[in-house]
């Protein structure tokens, strides 16, 4: 646990199933962490320029823009662009995980999911980029 919610870090969750947010919420929740939630790609956007957060979490299928491109927009901006983005989503595109990658996606995760396995890639996500850049 965090010492205290203001220390904890900030996950923006974006997903247009209020049902996923919600579970994603209260998994994350229940270790530790802050979460913003989001039904669209473009309030996503907004929500992550004015309060930067540690890690975004996507669906790849969103009304409007895909996951995918918001996730090319979101490393376009200075300020976001080492925000790691984990894909959470149902989606069965072929090579999806391959494109989640090349757009600067770090994890992908299906759906359903496991809360353990999500908690473990949260920490990695946000974690492992720090040790690695804390070793050179």
């Amino acid at each position: 646990m965090f010492p205290s919610p203001q220390d904890s870090p900030l996950v923006l969750v974006v997903d247009d199933e209020q049902s996923v947010l919600e579970e994603v919420a209260s998994v994350l929740g229940g270790d530790g962490f802050r979460c913003t939630l989001c039904s669209s790609s473009a309030e996503a956007l907004k929500k992550a320029l004015a309060e930067p957060p540690e890690l975004i979490i996507s669906d790849i299928n969103l009304h409007g823009h895909s996951g995918l491109e918001m996730c090319e927009a979101i490393k376009s901006y200075e300020a976001l662009r080492d925000v790691p983005v984990m894909f959470l989503s149902g989606a069965q595109i072929p090579d999806i995980i391959r494109r989640s990658h090349a757009v600067g996606g770090t994890y992908y995760l299906r759906k359903p999911f496991d809360p353990e396995v999500l908690v473990e890639l949260v920490h990695k996500a946000l974690y492992m980029p720090h040790l690695a850049a804390a070793s050179r």
